[in-house]
């Protein structure tokens, strides 16, 4: 056990799926696991594994924030033998082709903040998906005839449609990186499995856009992200 996590080496699977929101780790594993078993619920980060298609899958909330996905992402590589993590969350839209619960697949993930250089002090703001993971998942969404959108994305830590002055934030991102969405805990999640030699990927669903007046409800988004969902677990099976 670790001081954020009850469960035994052992009871996770090689590959987790990762929401931020604990409710939505028990509803992947009410609604698409069978057999589920919850191995953590400390601080209420709910962890479940269970069988997708005969494929042992773990499911585990992370919290919002690098720093919170940053502590479970690491003790689920360093001390719980996880090989592949899939981060799945929702973003904001920085790109006109974007429609609500439109499915984002990240590429290479920049961010202003000091995880790297605090964690690991190495003054790095800009680290990538695993490509294989990435392949992988790519291949699923084909098959599932779901189409998704691969580019760059923006690590923030502040939610960006709260921001008091985005043009600002903008002038500041590197030029020729041109993200396609904004979200808060990829960088972390990228960056330790950079550290250790673990592999990991992001897809996230459109919930909001600067080009889209209207925001997802909550109840939209329980619903909208099922394409998502299926597409990580799918992935699963294949890793």
């Amino acid at each position: 056990m670790t001081p954020h996590n009850e469960a035994n080496i052992g009871d996770f699977a090689k590959t987790v799926i990762m929401p931020g929101d604990p409710l939505r780790a028990k509803y992947i594993a009410e609604n698409f696991l069978e057999n589920s078993i919850l191995v953590n619920s400390v601080r209420n980060m709910l962890a479940y594994t269970g069988n997708y298609k005969g494929k042992k899958i773990s499911v585990m909330a992370h919290g919002m924030g690098m720093p919170s996905v940053g502590i479970y992402s690491y003790e689920l590589y360093k001390f719980y033998e996880v090989e592949n993590i899939i981060r799945i969350g929702s973003c904001g839209g920085y790109s006109k082709e974007l429609n609500l619960f439109d499915v984002v697949l990240a590429d290479n993930v920049y961010t202003e903040g000091n995880y790297a250089l605090t964690f690991n002090n190495d003054d790095c703001h800009i680290v990538s998906a695993d490509k294989n993971l990435n392949s992988v998942i790519k291949q699923v969404a084909e098959i599932s005839k779901v189409k998704i959108f691969e580019g760059n994305t923006v690590c923030t830590d502040a939610v960006d449609f709260y921001m008091t002055n985005p043009k600002k934030f903008f002038n500041r991102i590197p030029k020729n990186f041109n993200p396609i969405s904004a979200e808060m805990e990829a960088f972390a999640l990228f960056y330790n499995a950079k550290v250790l030699s673990k592999k990991a990927a992001c897809l996230m669903t459109v919930v909001d856009s600067q080009f889209i007046e209207k925001q997802a409800s909550p109840e939209e988004r329980e619903h909208g992200l099922n394409n998502m969902i299926k597409i990580a677990l799918e992935a699963g099976i294949l890793l």
